[in-house]
C-alpha cells in the first residue's frame, strides 16, 4: 500500500512505462523522469464519470514494456542507443489518486502531484487522460522560470467554455495564456476545422501564439517548422494524439485527415530537445477502445521515448556511465 495518498502506485503485476521501478511515495522520488498517469479529465456531459482516454496511461505502459529490452541496443534513428550509452533514472509514480466525479478536486490533486515531481528535480512526464488534464499540470509550474508551450494537435484548444465548462479539454490553451509563466506558445500540426471559430483563432494570434500547419510542415520540412517555435530556454510539451496521421494513429477521440507523419512528429519532439530544455510532457487524447492492434497507443509511447532519448543525447538528463 502506497503512503502517499497523492497517487495510486502501478499494482505489483501490472506494466510500468519502459519496465521502470515503481515510486510509491512523490516525497522519496529520487529520477531523472517521473510518470505519472492522469486518467482522466474535464467532461463536457458532466454525469460521465470517467473519460473516454481514461484507459490510456495503462495501454501506454504496455505498449512500452517490449521496448524497454532493447533500450542499450543499436537505434538506426538515433545513430547510437536511444539514451547514449547514459544511466537514465526513469521511475513511474503511477496515477494521480482521483474521486470518480470530483472534476475540480482531480485537477487540484494533479497540480499536487505535479509540484511535487518538479520539486525533487524530475522530469514530468505525463501519460492522459483528455487534453484537459495539463490544464492542472501546467499549475504545477506557478513560481518557476518562464517557459514557452509547445502544442502537437490537431486543434487549437482555445474556446473560453463550452457548455460553461472553462476547463474542458477546448480550452487548455487558452487557460495556458492567461498563466504569467507561460511567456510563448506554438501550435503546431494543425490542419481541418475543430472547436475554434474564426474569433478563437484571432484571439490566439493576438495573444503571440504561432500556428504552424500540418500542410506546411509537409511541404517545408520539420527544419523550417522548428525555425516558428519561439525561441526559449525552456519548453513544455503537450501532445494530442489526434495531431498525428490517423494512419499511424486511429484509436483518437477526434481522428482526422492530413496529420504529422511519425518521423516528422519525432523530428519536432527530438528538435525541441536540441532548442531547448525540455521541462515536462504530456501524451493525451489516445482512446484505446477505438485502437487498432494498440497501434496508437505503441507509435505514441516509441514517440515519448525517443524525446526522453533525445534529452538524454543533449546532457538534459542521465548521466554517463
Amino acid at each position: 500500500m502506497s503512503t502517499d495518498s497523492r497517487i495510486t502506485p502501478v499494482p505489483l503485476g501490472k506494466a510500468t512505462f519502459l519496465d521502470a521501478p515503481r515510486c510509491e511515495d512523490l516525497s522519496t522520488l529520487d529520477a531523472d523522469v517521473a510518470i505519472l498517469g492522469v486518467p482522466f479529465g474535464y467532461p463536457y456531459d458532466l454525469s460521465g464519470l470517467t473519460s473516454p482516454s481514461a484507459a490510456a496511461p495503462d495501454a501506454l505502459r504496455e505498449a512500452s514494456v517490449h521496448m524497454a529490452s532493447f533500450i542499450s541496443h543499436y537505434d538506426y534513428d538515433f545513430g547510437a542507443d536511444i539514451f547514449n550509452g547514459r544511466e537514465v533514472r526513469i521511475v513511474d509514480c503511477g496515477d494521480v489518486a482521483m474521486k470518480p466525479g470530483d472534476f475540480a478536486g482531480n485537477f487540484d490533486a494533479t497540480t499536487t502531484a505535479v509540484k511535487a515531481i518538479l520539486e525533487r528535480g524530475a522530469v514530468p512526464i505525463i501519460l492522459g487522460g483528455d487534453h484537459a488534464i495539463p490544464i492542472p499540470v501546467f499549475q504545477a509550474y506557478e513560481g518557476q522560470e518562464p517557459m514557452v508551450v509547445v502544442q502537437l494537435d490537431q486543434h487549437i484548444d482555445w474556446r473560453q467554455e463550452r457548455n460553461g465548462v472553462t476547463r474542458g479539454l477546448s480550452s487548455t490553451m487558452r487557460r495556458a495564456s492567461e498563466m504569467p509563466w507561460v511567456t510563448g506558445m506554438a501550435q503546431v500540426g494543425l490542419h481541418m476545422m475543430g472547436s475554434a471559430r474564426q474569433g478563437e483563432v484571432d484571439d490566439a494570434v493576438a495573444w503571440g501564439s504561432v500556428h504552424v500547419r500540418a500542410e506546411d510542415i509537409h511541404e517545408k520540412g520539420v527544419d523550417w517548422a522548428l525555425d516558428q517555435i519561439p525561441e526559449s530556454a525552456r519548453y513544455y510539451i503537450t501532445f494530442d494524439a489526434d495531431g498525428l496521421f490517423s494512419g499511424i494513429a486511429p484509436g483518437v477521440l477526434a481522428p482526422g485527415f492530413g496529420g504529422l507523419t511519425y518521423y516528422e512528429a519525432s523530428n519536432i519532439l527530438r528538435g525541441l530537445a536540441r532548442k531547448g530544455k525540455i521541462v515536462g510532457y504530456d501524451i493525451v487524447e489516445i482512446v484505446p477502445s477505438m485502437d487498432v492492434l494498440n497501434l496508437t497507443s505503441r507509435v505514441c509511447a516509441r514517440l515519448t521515448l525517443n524525446l526522453i532519448g533525445e534529452m538524454a543525447h543533449q546532457g538534459q538528463i542521465g548521466r554517463a556511465k
